[in-house]
């Protein structure tokens, strides 16, 4: 059973659905990785922009966003960034006071 911090199946959910969320766990580290450095070596960027720099897809910078906001690895900047669409996305950054932990 997944024991990641974050839930990506449900009690009630079918093993197979176990299987799954325990097979993200093992790339979500990697992806953690991937966009810290990335912000640390570009600064602030939305999604696309992280993906494009990250080597990621945007919609696996998408997922992992909110979880290294929760873990206190990134912030918002409360500016906007332009997303591969042509809209409005939120821009990210490394949390400066992380910086020491590295």
């Amino acid at each position: 059973m997944n024991t990641h911090p974050f839930p990506r199946a449900r009690s009630t959910d079918p093993s197979t659905s176990h299987n799954a969320a325990d097979q993200v766990d093992e790339f979500a580290l990697r992806h953690y990785k991937q966009i810290l450095d990335c912000l640390r070596r570009c600064g602030a960027l939305g999604k696309d922009g992280i993906a494009l720099h990250s080597g990621l897809e945007s919609n696996q910078v998408a997922r992992r966003m909110s979880e290294l906001h929760r873990l206190g690895l990134v912030e918002l900047t409360g500016r906007l960034a332009k997303s591969n669409a042509g809209r409005s996305e939120r821009e990210w950054r490394f949390t400066p006071t992380q910086l020491s932990f590295l």
